[in-house]
């Protein structure tokens, strides 16, 4: 369960007991997320992408840190009272230790402390883990986007925390 700081940083333990901090995405972390991103996506996002995206009005980036290493990635954007998670990424090495878990929960919690208390999401059709972790969180399936990801071609899942 994840705790809280004064500094407003999440800490808690992986599956494995290493702690996890997830904090607020700064342009000093971009060079490392944007390494995260090449190695987890077939179109990742630009270095550009993430800096323009951190000086958005209601853009909520966070990165997940096992000491001074940056391990993830979550980001989202609010528009009125919905919020819309855009990026979720886990370092191969730190993947099923309950990561993504912890920055999708701190997400939520953020966006919802902001008003945003609907949030979407799209995820590839064939991405079962990805899946079955936004229904433990509480997103349930509503729509299809058709072909919506390239390389490799594949619908999108359109999921909604209501």
């Amino acid at each position: 369960m994840p705790v809280e700081t004064n500094l407003g940083m999440l800490i808690s333990k992986t599956d494995t007991d290493m702690e996890v901090q997830i904090v607020k995405m700064s342009a000093d972390d971009v060079d490392r997320v944007v390494e995260i991103e090449q190695e987890c996506f077939s179109m990742p996002w630009t270095k550009q992408g993430f800096l323009e995206a951190l000086q958005q009005n209601n853009s909520f980036y966070f990165v997940a840190k096992i000491g001074t290493q940056i391990v993830g990635h979550c980001g989202a954007y609010g528009v009125c009272n919905e919020g819309d998670i855009n990026q979720v990424a886990v370092t191969n090495a730190y993947r099923r230790q309950g990561i993504a878990r912890r920055m999708v929960s701190a997400m939520i919690e953020e966006m919802a402390k902001e008003g945003f208390l609907e949030i979407t999401l799209e995820v590839r059709a064939g991405n079962n883990s990805a899946i079955a972790l936004y229904e433990s969180l509480g997103f349930v399936q509503e729509g299809i986007r058709k072909n919506f990801y390239e390389k490799p071609t594949e619908d999108a899942i359109i999921m909604w925390k209501r």
